[in-house]
């Protein structure tokens, strides 16, 4: 998976920017779906997956920054636990997503809609089940030392 555009550089183009963003936000609230945190989110996912992968060539050339869907949830996964901790599950459901499949569900809106591309071996099911919200351990207690 990877972005098909580039975000624009807003301060080059600055309508650019801003047109490409409320058409991306337009595709979000017409589907309704998921939030625009959680694609927020997967952009920052995404980023993050590709530098893992492809490491300091990230980013110079398009077609060679694909990544996996299951590597695109797994960075995800992490990236969650990462930034919420034990509130990453209350987060992501606040977002609608219950699980990687919602990932991949996103990711294939954008597909639709032309802001990501996709290559021949790439498949909605490569995101079904990386992933889903109980794969967060919110099981912690904490043990205060008994006074003597």
């Amino acid at each position: 998976m990877g972005w098909l555009r580039k975000m624009p550089n807003e301060q080059e183009n600055p309508q650019a920017g801003s047109d490409q963003a409320r058409n991306i936000e337009k595709v979000i609230m017409d589907d309704g779906r998921y939030r625009l945190e959680a694609f927020n989110f997967l952009h920052e996912g995404l980023a993050r997956a590709v530098k893992d992968v492809h490491g300091a060539k990230a980013g110079q050339g398009d077609r060679d920054n694909h990544i996996s869907g299951q590597k695109l949830c797994e960075s995800l996964r992490d990236l969650a636990r990462e930034r919420y901790g034990l509130m990453a599950p209350v987060i992501l459901r606040h977002w609608g997503v219950q699980g990687s499949i919602d990932f991949g569900q996103m990711v294939y809106l954008l597909i639709e809609h032309g802001f990501m591309r996709r290559t021949e071996e790439d498949s909605l099911e490569d995101f079904r089940d990386v992933f889903d919200l109980g794969d967060f351990d919110t099981t912690h207690s904490i043990r205060l030392k008994e006074d003597k």
